[in-house]
């Protein structure tokens, strides 16, 4: 039997989806907590470049980086393809991923700043919202109707900024600037076959609580 093992934080939105494309193709892992703080030496030895999570582990190679792993998911086990098999839709499904890759972690910078660096911050975040808002434009997903690789890639937007928002009381994407986007991710969160594979709304709230609470009271 292959073995499978996940490094990473039960927390992170891209550990969550490596877990993710792990459970949609039923294959069993052992998943292995880090400590940013105090990485362990598997984690320094299996991603020795960037020296961060997600990392795979699959009979003793390591792959890195979330939407990397979740492509050799895609290709290494038998079940419910991720990626279109359309190449035109695979294409697109790629270019989603890859956009927010490059772009979201902006938007997480928008909840941890202060005064005019937050403004800033908000302004680009509220650009790419926008972008998602004309693209979502009767759309269900972002490939047609059918749930996979790109909404995948787009799992932070989806539940992580609105949990950051209530934890924070920094609020982005509002209904009236963004109906698509919000009608989206009410579409993404509350759908059947999602509900089963994302983490508790609750259980992340109460952590980022305590991490904002303290960005909050620190000496400006």
């Amino acid at each position: 039997m292959a073995e499978v093992k996940l490094l990473g934080l039960w927390y992170s939105p891209f550990s969550h989806r490596v877990e993710w494309a792990l459970k949609i193709k039923g294959v069993k892992y052992e998943f292995i907590e880090e400590d940013l703080q105090n990485k362990s030496t598997l984690l320094l030895e299996s991603n020795p470049v960037h020296k961060k999570i997600p990392v795979l582990i699959h009979n003793g190679k390591s792959i890195c980086e979330s939407m990397v792993i979740v492509e050799y998911i895609d290709e290494t086990f038998e079940g419910p393809p991720i990626l279109p098999k359309d190449p035109y839709d695979r294409a697109i499904a790629r270019f989603w991923a890859k956009f927010f890759e490059g772009k979201g972690p902006s938007v997480g910078k928008v909840f941890l700043l202060k005064g005019k660096e937050q403004e800033k911050a908000k302004e680009e975040a509220c650009e790419m919202l926008e972008i998602l808002d004309n693209e979502l434009n009767d759309k269900k997903f972002f490939v047609g109707n059918k749930f996979g690789f790109a909404d995948i890639a787009a799992n932070a937007a989806a539940l992580w900024v609105g949990v950051f928002e209530e934890a924070s009381g920094v609020v982005l994407a509002t209904r009236e600037k963004f109906p698509n986007f919000c009608r989206w991710r009410d579409e993404y969160i509350t759908c059947s076959e999602n509900k089963k594979y994302l983490p508790s709304r609750d259980e992340l709230l109460a952590k980022f609580k305590v991490r904002f609470q303290a960005v909050a009271s620190a000496p400006k």
